[in-house]
């Protein structure tokens, strides 16, 4: 295997090398824990201070809003938990197409006596802020809509959303795993209450996350113990992680303006290629309103598994759906709920670019896709098509 080309950013990224540097210390001689009063704890905790800031600075918020988790999963279900405990009964909106990490904790809450009303999505994935507004009920206590579809890279109106959540005094989650450090994100002007985002996937540490509250959002911690995080998730934190968070998203606030066009480009340079060797070949999810990073290929009549081991034994690192669900035979809920059909959805095969992707190792991609579709359709039995 002469080439390595990874295209599955949205899974997850190599951490950038400026992010190691400053998370070295913290697995050596900064050791202290942050919640001693000692100078060894008081070093520990400047530097996830500092991370602290650094997140807060980029979504123009108080540092003292900004929450650290263990993962974008732990930030969802303690965002919709937490909404939610905090209110005793109700009702949660959601969609969808989200993440299981929201789906299965509304679920969860569901079990616990919630009701749950989960709006659908049109063909291009994107959810209509009037079902949002139709589906509101007296005791409606959380609505949580994503705002990147980690699968087709679909774009939702979260600002439509975030203004009638605020009409109505209704706290409103956004998951935004897939978008912060990739797009602009502003959580006063979309009206947003509480924010879901992960380190891993933006040049950071896996095991690093957070979740921004907004002053004044009546919220109930999901896990105890100690003190910690001004007592809204308990447990000595992930120092070296925190610090590695933080300095990667400095990094997405100096370089994602720039980046977003130039990945914009390639993505879109892989779906012209591929679409002219390949027939029957689709892009799923909306052409524009999109991450500019994600192009989700339905090949008709192709497993997408075997397409997926297909390119890796070429060197080339590609996803079949979301990297969470990989393994499963099923089609992705994602595209059931946006109404495409099995011989299409099958098929279904994610390419995330990132900042180290060329135009080189697009072109290596499109080169080797064709003969490799041809070759498994030719391989199908009689009649399956």
């Amino acid at each position: 295997m002469s080439r390595r080309v990874y295209l599955d950013h949205n899974a997850s990224t190599p951490v950038h090398p400026e992010v190691l540097a400053e998370m070295l210390p913290y697995f050596g001689e900064v050791y202290g824990n942050p919640s001693s009063i000692h100078a060894f704890g008081r070093e520990a905790r400047e530097g996830m201070d500092q991370a602290r800031e650094r997140v807060a600075s980029f979504l123009n918020v108080s540092s003292q809003e900004i929450v650290f988790t263990s993962g974008g999963t732990e930030s969802d279900n303690f965002a919709l938990k937490g909404l939610a405990g905090a209110r005793g009964k109700g009702h949660i909106i959601t969609s969808q197409v989200e993440h299981h990490a929201v789906l299965r904790a509304a679920r969860a809450l569901e079990a616990q006596g919630f009701d749950l009303t989960c709006v659908g999505v049109d063909e291009f994935g994107i959810v209509d802020p009037d079902d949002v507004r139709r589906a509101i009920r007296p005791d409606t206590v959380a609505i949580s809509i994503m705002h990147a579809n980690s699968e087709v890279g679909t774009l939702q109106p979260i600002e439509a959303i975030g203004r009638i959540a605020r009409e109505r005094g209704i706290p409103f989650h956004v998951d935004a795993v897939q978008t912060l450090g990739k797009l602009p994100l502003d959580v006063n002007a979309l009206g947003i209450d509480v924010l879901s985002f992960s380190a891993h996937k933006i040049y950071g540490p896996k095991g690093a996350a957070g979740i921004f509250i907004r002053k004044g959002t009546k919220m109930v911690a999901v896990q105890h113990g100690g003190e910690h995080e001004r007592r809204r998730r308990a447990g000595t934190e992930n120092v070296a992680g925190i610090v590695g968070l933080g300095k990667a998203v400095e990094l997405r606030g100096r370089e994602m303006h720039a980046e977003a066009p130039r990945v914009a480009a390639l993505r879109d340079r892989l779906w012209e290629g591929v679409r002219a060797r390949v027939p029957e070949v689709r892009l799923s999810g909306h052409p524009t309103q999109r991450l500019p990073g994600t192009a989700s290929l339905l090949f008709r009549h192709v497993e997408s598994e075997s397409i997926v081991l297909g390119l890796d034994l070429k060197g080339i690192g590609v996803s079949a759906g979301s990297a969470c669900t990989s393994g499963n035979v099923e089609p992705s809920h994602v595209l059931v709920a946006m109404g495409v059909t099995l011989d299409w959805a099958m098929g279904a095969v994610r390419c995330s670019l990132g900042r180290s992707t060329s135009a080189e190792d697009i072109d290596y991609v499109v080169e080797c896709v064709e003969p490799l579709v041809r070759k498994l359709r030719q391989a199908m039995p009689v009649g399956a098509a």
